[in-house]
């Protein structure tokens, strides 16, 4: 994808801004919306935008487990299974 194609002016936006929505959705490709020359926001269809959180958020759960294996904060599975199972039959 090439971004430089995929920059327009608030004005632009204004004018256009039914045929902006439909072709981001077609394209699936983001539009970053400039204002006074400046890069200012990016439209993004929505299927795309929920797949960026989804990502982040595996993203951050990955950092926070290389995280506690680096500070030794982690346990091997078969001590955790041992103790869910004896809570299971204590209960």
């Amino acid at each position: 994808m090439k971004l430089s194609s995929k920059i327009k002016p608030l004005s632009y936006l204004k004018v256009h801004a039914s045929e902006i929505i439909r072709n981001i959705n077609k394209e699936k490709e983001p539009l970053i919306i400039t204002q006074n020359g400046e890069a200012k926001v990016v439209l993004q269809d929505i299927d795309s935008y929920e797949q960026t959180q989804e990502t982040l958020n595996l993203l951050k759960i990955l950092a926070l487990g290389n995280k506690q294996i680096e500070e030794d904060k982690i346990k091997p599975s078969s001590d955790v299974f041992d103790k869910i199972y004896k809570s299971n039959e204590n209960a």
